[in-house]
């Protein structure tokens, strides 16, 4: 296993912020607010293990990117530089390229699949974790739902994969670029914090996002049209250092990993319902277009060398991870 130390991570090694410091707390990074679900989705964890180890182990949350952003996290918690973090489930394909089967479009047929691919105990979920845990000494906790992927234009809605083809698409993922060259679009690789003004200045033609961005980042103002493909999942990973867990005692190990399962299950219910309440809400603004079952399997067609792609690129594990998704349609 490889690890690539920054001066900052040693740094804050030094200075003492993981739990051998403070052996009974755990401290936690997110680059999210605390109000966002993913971080409430921490404090709800913090609540649970206190509970189950009688006050004997506790989490402390630092929110909105106060120690780490989101792309040094998975380096800070493997080196043990925090103790625990959120981080883009992306964030990881450098040493696990795998990572990225749920960015592959329309591998998931819709919300139930998906939920039964990621469960705690699937088959996807052995092949990723354990894979994460042995090249980054960073166990995974548990998956953090964030939502599905939809399209946003500007004057006629996507609805057909040739809709697609000669407009600039704003991208955020090296999968989703690969979608947009296999529909014989342009991707432009944009954070979430820019979409906004690249889709007000006409940057880029359509963008792929969160259902949640539309509502939270107010894009209904600067596109005309959501398109409902729902053609991929979007996923956090809450992770801790591997020697942290280990360190625990039998006891607390339990207490970390029941509630890990009760908070994933809360989060991914409340992602979902919100998500739904966020669709309905933006018919309000925008043209919200759902696909019918034919458009669907147009779509799975008009993308299917992404598949192939993205297993001839991560090799075995890759298209372990694509088989275990399929054995549980």
């Amino acid at each position: 296993m490889k690890k690539l130390i920054s001066s900052s991570i040693l740094a804050l090694s030094v200075a003492g912020l993981s739990a051998h410091a403070l052996a009974d707390t755990i401290r936690v990074t997110s680059q999210l607010p605390e109000t966002h679900p993913v971080s409430q989705n921490w404090l709800e964890f913090g609540k649970l293990v206190k509970e189950k180890t009688g006050g004997e182990l506790s989490v402390q949350l630092f929110p909105s990117a106060q120690l780490f952003k989101d792309k040094e996290v998975p380096e800070a918690v493997g080196s043990g530089a925090i103790d625990a973090g959120s981080t883009f489930i992306g964030r990881f394909a450098g040493s696990v390229p795998a990572v990225d089967v749920i960015a592959v479009p329309f591998i998931f047929n819709d919300e139930a699949h998906i939920r039964a691919s990621v469960a705690p105990g699937s088959d996807l979920r052995k092949a990723i974790d354990s894979k994460i845990l042995e090249e980054t000494n960073a166990r995974v906790l548990w998956w953090q739902a964030y939502g599905r992927n939809v399209y946003l234009s500007n004057g006629d809605a996507i609805v057909e994969p040739s809709d697609i083809e000669g407009k600039k698409i704003r991208t955020y993922g090296k999968v989703h670029g690969w979608t947009a060259e296999a529909l014989n679009g342009a991707p432009t690789l944009l954070s979430g914090s820019k979409q906004f003004l690249a889709y007000q200045q006409g940057a880029v033609d359509v963008g792929m996002t969160g259902a949640s961005a539309v509502k939270s980042r107010k894009l209904f103002e600067v596109m005309d049209n959501m398109t409902l493909t729902f053609d991929s999942a979007i996923e956090f990973l809450a992770v801790i250092n591997n020697d942290v867990y280990e360190g625990l005692s039998e006891q607390e190990q339990a207490a970390v990993m029941d509630a890990a399962r009760v908070v994933e299950q809360q989060l991914r219910n409340r992602v979902y319902a919100e998500e739904a309440q966020t669709v309905e809400e933006m018919k309000q603004y925008m043209n919200v277009v759902e696909l019918t079952d034919a458009q669907r399997a147009a779509w799975q067609q008009a993308t299917q060398t992404v598949v192939d792609r993205f297993v001839k690129e991560t090799g075995e594990t890759g298209a372990e991870a694509v088989s275990a998704i399929r054995s549980v349609q």
